[in-house]
């Protein structure tokens, strides 16, 4: 499953005073499609957390190119792009119910080990998952 599609309803608490998507929530989409790749390739946040790692963001990049509206549907794509080391990457495009490109991203993050907070390689079972990506 190199991508995952995730459906989302823009909620009116995620927009401005000009009923646009604020540019924060952005971040928070592109964590709801990765979570749900991750889910969809048998792998969870909390499994991996109760196996001692952790999977934090280390680099954000975005790109707004159209913006999202109040009750607008939106398709959130997150694409596997690499594993290498210690390192994991995506890419993300956001689509309206149009299925106009509004947004554009990719993300790093790094496998840590929770109780030392240190760098690690990924676990076996999940180097074993993404192999077949």
């Amino acid at each position: 499953m190199k991508f995952y599609d995730l459906n989302v309803r823009v909620r009116y608490a995620e927009t401005d005073q000009m009923g646009v998507v604020y540019h924060g929530n952005y971040v928070q989409y592109f964590e709801m499609g990765r979570v749900e790749w991750l889910r969809n390739l048998g792998v969870t946040y909390k499994s991996m957390e109760e196996n001692g790692v952790m999977l934090p963001v280390v680099s954000l990049t975005m790109n707004y190119k159209r913006p999202a509206r109040y009750d607008d549907e939106l398709t959130v794509r997150t694409i596997f792009k690499s594993q290498q080391s210690v390192k994991i990457e995506f890419d993300y495009e956001i689509y309206n119910q149009s299925n106009e490109l509004l947004t554009t991203g990719s993300s790093i993050l790094v496998f840590v080990d929770v109780k030392t907070g240190r760098p690690i390689l990924p676990p076996d079972y999940i180097k074993e998952l993404l192999v077949k990506v």
